[in-house]
């Protein structure tokens, strides 16, 4: 199976929570969330991480108490239930980029 990079996927041998950044012929490039080292895996010992598991680690589509995420998130489903898909896929884009630049990869400073 193949991963998008940016998924959250686990390490079966190690029960560890990864991040997918990569792929190179038959081995995926992953990394522990947040950033750090970076390493290869076969993809056979990866599977999807669960949403338990990402909330777990403090990895959500959106950070609680942060005023922007709850208005991205808000338009985001509300766009979701329109029916049109651009606006949409626009709208879930929005959130995310603002979760990313604001929330990721900066340890506790970074989850407002």
């Amino acid at each position: 199976m193949t991963y998008r990079t940016g998924t959250y996927v686990v390490d079966v041998r190690e029960n560890r929570l990864v991040q997918v950044i990569g792929a190179a012929e038959d081995r995926v490039q992953v990394r522990r969330p947040g950033g750090g080292l970076e390493w290869e895996v076969p993809p056979s010992v990866l599977r999807l991480a669960t949403r338990e598991e990402r909330n777990a680690a403090g990895l959500r589509p959106y950070q609680t108490g942060c005023g922007r995420c709850a208005e991205l998130e808000a338009a985001r489903r509300a766009a979701a239930g329109g029916g049109d898909t651009a606006v949409a896929g626009d709208a879930t884009a929005a959130a995310l980029t603002h979760w990313v630049t604001e929330h990721c990869g900066r340890g506790d400073e970074g989850r407002r």
